[in-house]
């Protein structure tokens, strides 16, 4: 298992459960756990019941949590870059530097989505912890994330030009170019990390919609050299006990076979459960199913 474990799907699947119940396995395995929300519309709060006071917060024992908001995405742009282009920016546009940093990060492709990667690459590579699970987007927001790094160095191919014709001076050249190919390095290190560091489990349902989607998000990670290491196939019903859940079991069963046809890889079934997943008495007995192999 890779140390950064990432959790996508589509909006309504239980990709947030699942990575929560992953999160809390790592901790009850001894070890140093964070869980990381990039969710623009997180919920790992109220399935851990607890407040956000400070961030990242403590959940259990080795167990801490952190929802990032578009706000903290706009400040790690600001320290990288922020200084740097305004100086050049305002050589020729009368703007003040905080609504310049709004301007660039509500204008420019790609900001969030990079940040957030690059975020969890450095979060890993600090060494604090010995697990990152990563609770991400929906799946049609993932996939533009997947998309930043290489959106991000087309972009930037003609910035060169732009900015010398802007700014005459030398010294303003070498500080903007000197910039650009910070920005290309960061895009490359974040696809290679997305590459080789990351473990990418995909969540989904036994219904047609979602068995649908599956074909795309394959291709599209295919395209940047990622794999699905494992397939979540959750709320499936196990044991009917009406007419109702009958049909909605057999149902599922023929999505459950085209899954396992289709697909390579691990494949894990989680019940569809007769309450709500939150709390940890409660993401204990999703753990006790998703790592009922023994894989740790």
């Amino acid at each position: 298992m890779k140390d950064v474990v990432m959790f996508c799907g589509k909006g309504g699947v239980g990709k947030t459960t699942c990575a929560a119940a992953t999160a809390l396995h790592h901790a009850l395995m001894g070890r140093k756990t964070i869980i990381i929300s990039t969710d623009p519309t997180p919920s790992l709060h109220d399935i851990f019941e607890i407040s956000l006071e400070a961030k990242p917060v403590r959940v259990v024992e080795g167990l801490y949590m952190d929802e990032i908001g578009a706000d903290e995405v706009r400040d790690m742009w600001d320290r990288r870059f922020g200084a740097e282009v305004y100086e050049v920016f305002s050589s020729f546009v009368d703007i003040g530097y905080e609504e310049f940093v709004d301007f660039v990060a509500s204008m420019l492709p790609g900001i969030r989505d990079e940040f957030m990667v690059d975020y969890i690459r450095e979060l890993k590579a600090s060494g604090e912890y010995d697990r990152v699970v990563w609770d991400t987007a929906p799946a049609g927001q993932t996939m533009g994330l997947l998309r930043m790094p290489s959106i991000v160095s087309e972009h930037l191919k003609p910035a060169p030009r732009i900015y010398a014709a802007l700014k005459s001076t030398g010294k303003g050249r070498r500080s903007v170019q000197s910039v650009i190919r910070g920005w290309e390095e960061l895009s490359n290190r974040d696809i290679a990390f997305l590459q080789n560091e990351v473990e990418f489990n995909l969540v989904t349902i036994a219904e047609a919609l979602a068995v649908r989607q599956l074909d795309a998000i394959f291709s599209e990670l295919q395209v940047y050299g990622l794999a699905v290491d494992s397939i979540v196939v959750n709320q499936v019903v196990e044991r009917p006990d009406s007419e109702f859940l009958r049909r909605k079991a057999d149902m599922q069963q023929g999505y459950l076979r085209e899954i396992a046809e289709r697909y390579d890889g691990r494949r894990r079934i989680l019940p569809l459960f007769p309450y709500e997943m939150k709390g940890l008495k409660r993401l204990e007995e999703v753990v006790a199913v998703l790592f009922s192999d023994g894989l740790s």
